[in-house]
């Protein structure tokens, strides 16, 4: 992969090189000569065969925990949430023992606590890392899902986007079973803080756990908001609003 420079960028094929478009600007490849046909059936392409299945099964895991906090990411995630959870669903199940090269699966993987380490922390919206926005500790209990951030100074302990006059907390608790494809998810109740300098408890409690416990992510949501007229708008659009799982639990 090449990338084009130049004032006249083209699009298309040239001399069996393609030319496109990405997010990352304008790039170039060779267009290959092995057909579908021939790398389905040629034994010379067995680990690629290998490498296609696993690929698609690490999608279809990350499609399952995104469409379970599918409601929290509509306030917080950025345009490549997909192909990066993808490639952390590609790592677990490398963590995978059990199964055979072409056939390792995320779900056998997440038993191994190095691949739900892999998990831990990701950001659904990596334009507001958890770590580069909240300094105050926060404490987890994975019995309860319950999250607390005790003696919070918003104007202090919150690094807030321009323009933000108020921040809200939300804990989430999402069940996962990838290899049954089921999921569920119960969400916490939210506190909504002005960025001032009161100090503040922040308590999220979770009602009851999600029907799907096979594998758990804990996940804390915070959103900034400006307030114009008494009414409280989501800023930018929740462009820097921030979703992170901040704990991986398997039964």
């Amino acid at each position: 992969m090449a990338r084009q420079s130049g004032l006249i960028k083209i699009k298309g094929t040239l001399d069996n090189v393609n030319f496109y478009k990405t997010k990352d600007g304008d790039l170039a490849r060779m267009k290959t000569s092995v057909d579908a046909q021939r790398i389905q059936n040629d034994p010379a392409f067995v680990r690629t065969r290998e490498n296609n299945q696993e690929f698609g099964s690490a999608a279809k895991s990350g499609k399952l925990l995104r469409d379970a906090v599918r409601t929290l990411m509509m306030k917080a995630s950025d345009g490549r949430v997909t192909s990066r959870l993808t490639q952390v669903m590609s790592k677990i199940r490398l963590y995978d023992t059990t199964n055979d090269r072409g056939n390792r699966k995320v779900a056998f993987g997440v038993f191994d606590i190095s691949g739900r380490e892999m998990l831990k922390g990701f950001n659904f919206n990596n334009r507001a890392i958890l770590g580069s926005i909240l300094f105050k500790p926060y404490t987890l209990d994975m019995m309860t899902g319950e999250i607390n951030i005790n003696n919070l100074i918003p104007a202090i302990d919150i690094a807030a986007p321009q323009g933000a006059t108020h921040v809200s907390f939300t804990g989430a608790w999402a069940g996962v079973d990838f290899g049954n494809e089921l999921k569920s998810i119960e969400i916490s109740n939210t506190v909504n803080l002005p960025m001032n300098t009161v100090l503040s408890n922040v308590n999220l409690a979770i009602a009851q756990p999600p029907s799907i416990l096979v594998t758990s992510t804990y996940l804390l949501t915070i959103e900034f908001f400006q307030e114009i007229n008494a009414v409280q708008y989501p800023l930018n659009n929740g462009k820097y609003n921030s979703l992170t799982i901040i704990g991986v639990e398997q039964a």
